[in-house]
């Protein structure tokens, strides 16, 4: 029996809105039960492994944070063989010791969006995934130094508060945010990082710093001219990390992780009691508990 492959999939936030350097490259335009992914998914092979590229507000960054269907990019990651998914997202810094042009490996979310549809599951199959580690340890480890030999300088865990958006930050926001010990702040990762949860993908989460947000007496307000130029120069590094993580990954056979049997003994709603049509649509996120595949 040949080894576990990996096939990591890449959800790139604003400025990594392509990746170079794969070949055998085609275009998923898929379609799924919870409407149209972003954009059309790029699956290729890069450093030997097999990877699939999805820009996350859409070609021409036209979906604004609340606007991304996260629920269909989830769905046709797994659909298109994703067995791990790796998040790169623009962030401001809530911490005096991390700067514009650092890499911050997430480990921990605060979740302040609203009106997100946060789950697969709902009425007619009940599901209670563990989210207390919400990103997986190995994924998060091997793309810190991956980072770490794209050039990047690299923290290791962070707490990271997800807000709505699409304004930034006021000041008293920014200065509650820092009392409750968070580090980065962002508009994208959730509830991307509990859908994939859901969907059983390892998940891990580099977030590139641009900014201070507006914590800091001594900076002006967020300016989006400014933190364009800070990520043009992250992007660089988030696609040298991409290579350097996919010949990692192609140098060690994939193991199993407990993540991709989270949905094991998640499902309360017994069989006889399951809506038919959700069942349906979970078929490429839950099929193997439900069923449904």
């Amino acid at each position: 029996m040949s080894a576990p492959t990996w096939v990591l999939g890449v959800i790139g936030g604003s400025g990594v809105a392509r990746l170079d350097g794969l070949t055998d490259v085609e275009t998923l335009d898929l379609d799924t039960p919870w409407g149209k992914p972003s954009a059309p998914l790029v699956r290729g092979t890069l450093g030997g492994i097999g990877l699939v590229f999805l820009p996350r507000h859409g070609e021409g960054h036209r979906l604004p944070p609340s606007a991304i269907n996260a629920r269909a990019n989830i769905d046709a990651l797994k659909r298109a063989g994703c067995t791990d998914l790796l998040s790169l997202s623009a962030v401001g810094s809530l911490r005096e010791d991390l700067p514009p042009g650092t890499f911050v490996v997430v480990d921990q979310y605060i979740d302040r969006t609203v009106g997100r549809p946060a789950s697969f599951f709902g009425e007619g199959v009940a599901a209670h995934v563990s989210l207390a580690d919400p990103v997986c340890p190995r994924l998060s480890a091997l793309a810190a130094q991956a980072a770490r030999a794209a050039g990047a300088p690299v923290v290791e865990g962070g707490t990271y508060l997800a807000m709505e958006g699409p304004q930034f930050s006021t000041r008293a926001e920014s200065r509650l945010y820092r009392s409750w010990g968070c580090d980065v702040i962002g508009m994208t990762n959730m509830p991307e990082a509990r859908l994939a949860r859901e969907a059983e993908l390892p998940y891990a989460s580099v977030g590139m710093v641009t900014d201070y947000d507006c914590w800091r007496d001594d900076l002006g307000a967020v300016e989006i001219g400014e933190v364009i130029a800070v990520m043009t120069g992250n992007a660089d590094k988030a696609r040298a990390l991409v290579r350097a993580l996919a010949a990692a990954l192609a140098a060690a056979a994939r193991t199993p992780s407990p993540i991709d049997s989270c949905l094991d003994g998640a499902i309360v709603t017994p069989p006889a009691a399951r809506d038919p049509a959700l069942v349906a649509r979970l078929d490429a996120v839950a099929g193997r508990v439900l069923g449904a595949a």
